[in-house]
């Protein structure tokens, strides 16, 4: 039974069509929600630990760093290998499987903490696991609904959910959380693992699949956007199901493109991660502000790429006919100016402003790798591309950030972390002007 909940929706009777032309606006608005609103809420699952870090007293900065490290390695993995599964999978089931998953794993968190180092990493890297469920089915469901014209926007507008739900978090569910349970910190764990369970349950009652599984025709057919080959031989073969070994092997693993971008998002995670996981821990713990002012840190990282995200993907469609790589450059090169500002920043006012910035920066690079991956390959291989971009991004550039960067600091101090950020942020500025000309280059 679990294994056919899983499998994708089958094609049912195709509505007429005035009900197509009535139902489809529609539906499109309300699976760009369920993958926004899931999405987003995935992050309360995932980030919690990272604003939890300031605290956190009884943990050095290295066991702070290994324990968040565990997290990045299982999402690394589980989003590449439960990427391709997503491909074969009923999009609203998988992706409400993992919020689930995550809620309750976040509900468990506090009564975990005390026990010691090893269990939480345990813990991190079940909750890793599950949060690599997440983007998956969400590329899932934005290649099936949102045509290739139109992908580079809205996937810029799906990006800011990431946005959204760590800015959330760190203003509105951490100080909800503790207030809510009696002045305990731990109440942020148990909010967020809440939240996950019912935004998981939602997306069951609310959610589909493809719009052939509710009866309505292929996104190609209803928006007239077909890739320059035959309509019908495109409909065809867009819409035929491949095989495990057919994606990994046909599309991804053979693809050289693809392989310069997953390593170029690892060095981007790596900055991002690196500036955002321990925004809290540095401006409380190194820099001496308040408990308020490391909160708003993380949330200012995030909040304004909002706006930021949504412009940029705009551009890549408009000003730069889809290539998504020199916007890329541009935002990482503007990145590593201001990171050298925050670096050496002493005033609150300078250092938020310092991370407002850095967030807009680079989030670009992340939303548009993203949209590159599924750019070069078939729909129906969507979720293994972003998977195993995001398996370098976060098995190797989490790591990085969490891990690495917690040694540094613990052992040679924060300026040399510094460095390793600038050192991160300009490898992956070149790997992306690799990828200058890289444009839409699917398979025949």
């Amino acid at each position: 039974m679990i294994k056919n909940l899983f499998k994708p929706a089958k094609a049912i009777t195709r509505l007429p069509e005035s009900e197509i032309n009535r139902q489809y606006p529609f539906l499109r608005l309300r699976m760009f929600l369920v993958a926004y609103i899931g999405y987003f809420t995935y992050y309360f699952g995932r980030s919690s630990f990272d604003v939890s870090k300031q605290y956190i007293t009884t943990l050095t900065p290295d066991e702070l760093g290994l324990i968040g490290a565990a997290l990045g390695i299982a999402y690394g993995l589980s989003k590449f290998l439960m990427g391709n599964v997503s491909d074969r999978s009923n999009a609203k089931y998988f992706l409400a499987t993992g919020l689930l998953i995550s809620g309750v794993l976040n509900l468990l968190i506090p009564s975990f903490l005390s026990i010691g180092v090893g269990i939480m990493f345990v813990i991190m890297l079940l909750n890793g696991w599950a949060q690599g469920m997440g983007w998956p089915p969400c590329a899932r469901i934005i290649t099936h609904w949102f045509s290739d014209k139109e992908r580079g926007t809205k996937m810029g507008i799906w990006n800011t959910a990431h946005n959204v739900g760590a800015g959330v978090l760190a203003i509105g569910v951490v100080p909800l959380g503790i207030l809510i349970f009696e002045n305990n910190w731990h109440g942020l764990f148990y909010l967020a693992g809440i939240l996950c369970i019912v935004v998981g349950i939602l997306i069951i009652l609310f959610g589909a699949d493809t719009p052939q599984s509710v009866g309505l025709p292929p996104i190609e057919e209803y928006s007239h956007d077909y890739p320059p080959v035959s309509c019908e031989l495109a409909a065809a073969e867009r819409e035929k199901e491949l095989s495990a070994k057919q994606i990994f092997f046909q599309h991804v693993l053979n693809n050289p493109w693809v392989w310069v971008i997953a390593f170029a998002n690892a060095f981007v995670y790596c900055a991002r991660y690196g500036l955002l996981s321990w925004s809290t821990y540095y401006l409380v713990q190194v820099k001496h502000m308040s408990l308020a002012t490391g909160l708003w840190g993380f949330a200012l990282f995030e909040l304004p790429a909002i706006p930021g995200t949504i412009l940029i993907g705009w551009l890549t469609d408009r000003v730069f006919n889809g290539r998504r790589a020199p916007m890329s450059v541009i935002c990482m090169v503007l990145f590593i100016i201001v990171l050298f500002v925050y670096w050496h920043s002493t005033t609150s006012s300078v250092l938020l402003i310092s991370l407002s910035a850095m967030g807009v920066l680079i989030y670009g690079p992340v939303a548009l790798i993203g949209i590159l991956a599924i750019d070069l390959v078939p729909k129906k291989a969507a979720g293994t591309a972003a998977g195993f971009t995001g398996l370098f991004g976060y098995f190797l550039g989490t790591v990085g950030a969490q891990a690495v960067i917690g040694f540094i600091a613990s052992y040679y101090g924060w300026n040399q972390v510094f460095i390793f950020l600038i050192s991160a942020s300009i490898i992956a500025t070149i790997l992306l002007g690799i990828c200058w000309n890289l444009h839409n280059r699917k398979p025949d």
